[in-house]
């Protein structure tokens, strides 16, 4: 069983998903984390797809290799409206799977569209987080935004943010970097997506909140016991806003689980795709 690589229209982008298994099959969209790609999930997509789902991993606008936004708008908003563009494109309900940025596009997207979203699960977020885990992530932004001169280098500045080993080879992160004629490197987004403005800016909140109290179908949030931005706060408040919302824990992983970790959390996502999408006998 082969990926393929498709597009399909975002909110004025073009996005790019890596897609495998049966496309007849019912859909399983994944959406990464800020300053990730469609890479982190692909190992989750092909479970599914072993499992007999047709799983579909996008890169979020701005990031990998789907479009930059024209008009530099990375508002939380233009994330959900292309995940709606994207539900779109499918004749059948749709399973929606996200994590961090991608968890709040997924949610804010599906809930406007109540009967084409059979589940939305969600890695580690909140409708109000940690300001202080949110700090770590602008401070790895705008230390990024000069770039890097090596691969190495750009490995020692990924492994302290996650806070974890670097990695024997860092060949490995070329994929994820791109090189400017000064030959310097740069991670594989546009810069105007981690301008501070688009960090948690109160409207963000906002739309969160708005969509989990909207959103009708199955939510699943798997929260990261080590996670430095969702709070018990911010899940009492999630719970206040979707009285049906699912809460699980990921044991003795952080924030950026998903990135490298995601077995286990396929594995809780079959079980939930059972209930509320199952496959047709």
């Amino acid at each position: 069983m082969q990926f393929e690589t498709r597009a399909f229209d975002g909110d004025g982008v073009r996005l790019t998903a890596d897609a495998i298994g049966d496309r007849s099959a019912p859909p399983v969209l994944f959406f990464h984390g800020g300053g990730q790609s469609r890479r982190s999930w692909r190992g989750a997509a092909r479970r599914v797809a072993e499992a007999g789902y047709y799983g579909l991993s996008f890169d979020l606008r701005g990031h990998g290799e789907s479009g930059w936004a024209p008009d530099g708008d990375y508002i939380l908003d233009a994330f959900g409206r292309d995940v709606e563009q994207v539900i779109a494109a499918f004749d059948r309900p749709v399973a929606l799977v996200g994590a961090s940025r991608g968890g709040q596009a997924a949610l804010i997207g599906g809930s406007r569209h109540p009967g084409r979203v059979s589940l939305i699960m969600l890695a580690d977020i909140a409708p109000r987080m940690r300001n202080t885990g949110i700090d770590k992530f602008r401070d790895f932004f705008a230390q990024s935004q000069i770039g890097f001169a090596s691969a190495e280098e750009a490995a020692d500045a990924l492994a302290l943010h996650l806070g974890q080993p670097r990695p024997a080879d860092a060949s490995s992160l070329m994929r994820a970097l791109r090189q400017e004629q000064s030959g310097r490197l740069f991670w594989h987004w546009d810069p105007k997506t981690v301008d501070p403005k688009f960090l948690n800016p109160p409207s963000e909140t906002q739309s969160f909140e708005a969509a989990a109290a909207r959103v009708k179908c199955p939510v699943v949030l798997v929260r990261a016991e080590l996670s430095d931005l969702v709070t018990q706060a911010g899940v009492d408040c999630f719970r206040a806003l979707t009285p049906h919302l699912v809460v699980l824990e990921a044991k003795g992983v952080g924030h950026m689980f998903t990135g490298d970790r995601n077995d286990a959390f396929a594995a809780t996502l079959l079980d939930y795709l059972a209930q509320h999408a199952p496959i047709a006998a």
